[in-house]
């Protein structure tokens, strides 16, 4: 595995994080529908990616392979490029987010069923559901809170 890094992101590195996103996306969220991607992929360039603390993973050469987004020890964002799932970078950033940015809170899309098995494996527990995400589209929420025992 090749080594990478957790750092801070740059505002002229948002394209790319909007890149990682929709890759992401398209690769773990087959329940959303071409025109919602096309919803929220404007909205994360102009207000999502503003409104949370953004770290990133990069790679020996600065590449960006993945990135996670903190509000109010809300983990908000978690997406790993396709091409770089399964070599611990989610780990690594979730544990980063943890520790640093003191995330106790998660909320995951219901049918995102991989992310909802990452996120118990690491300690978080369904606490709560919502029929409709936060944009008010029939995609359920799952709310999740880290179990500190």
């Amino acid at each position: 595995m090749k080594a990478f890094n957790i750092s801070h992101v740059q505002k002229s590195e948002y394209p790319i994080l909007v890149e990682v996103w929709e890759a992401s996306v398209r690769a773990t969220h087959d329940f959303l529908k071409e025109e919602d991607i096309a919803y929220f992929k404007p909205l994360i360039l102009s207000t999502y990616l503003d409104a949370v603390e953004l770290r990133c993973a990069r790679d020996s050469q600065g590449k960006i392979l993945g990135f996670s987004g903190v509000s109010d020890n809300n983990l908000e964002m978690l997406f790993i490029h396709p091409d770089s799932r399964g070599k611990g970078i989610g780990r690594k950033l979730l544990a980063h987010a943890i520790d640093e940015l003191e995330v106790q809170k998660v909320d995951v899309n219901e049918q995102n069923e991989q992310a909802v098995g990452f996120y118990k494996h690491y300690g978080f527990e369904v606490v709560g559901r919502s029929a409709l995400d936060a944009s008010g589209k029939p995609y359920p929420i799952l709310h999740m809170e880290l179990n500190n025992i």
